[in-house]
């Protein structure tokens, strides 16, 4: 199995990506929140991260003694928990053409072909109950409507933009 991911294609920038990493990263989200997160709460979170990311960097992480539990507790959160990311910042930093209007989700077995849009609604779930997904990973795909829930696309390999 792969565990890196491509986007390709139709874009400015061809992107690597390495769901091993999304750990560690501000925009993931717990996957139970990202069906019942509606679109203007989901954009007031991003807000919320990107402020608390730029305090990071101009003034330094701090961690005041009253945090000490809550960095344990985030701690213990991260090796019990499910995480995904959303699709859709990745793909504006690819830059996808003006004339791009779709993406195509290569996997083992077959191919998705979906309207570029529909790419707000994607989630890639990274980490299952803490563990790398490995079986049918590195990421599966959910859609934020919950369409797909109890079978998300798997074993994906690449994403083109057409």
């Amino acid at each position: 199995m792969n565990t890196i991911l491509t986007i390709t294609g139709n874009v400015r920038f061809s992107i690597t990506l390495d769901p091993s990493t999304w750990i560690f990263d501000d925009r993931k989200i717990e996957e139970k929140d990202f069906f019942s997160v509606s679109e203007e709460k989901l954009e007031d979170y991003t807000e919320v991260m990107s402020k608390h990311w730029s305090r990071e960097i101009q003034e330094g992480q701090a961690f005041p003694p009253t945090l000490k539990t809550e960095k344990r507790y985030e701690k213990e959160k991260l090796v019990t928990s499910t995480y995904g990311i959303l699709l859709h910042p990745f793909i504006m930093n690819a830059e996808p053409g003006e004339d791009a209007m779709e993406i195509e989700i290569v996997t083992k077995e077959k191919s998705y072909y979906f309207p570029l849009e529909k790419v707000n609604s994607m989630l890639l779930c990274f980490s299952k109950l803490g563990k790398p997904i490995k079986e049918n990973g590195p990421v599966l795909l959910y859609f934020r409507d919950g369409s797909n829930k109890d079978k998300p696309i798997s074993s994906i390999e690449r994403f083109t933009i057409h």
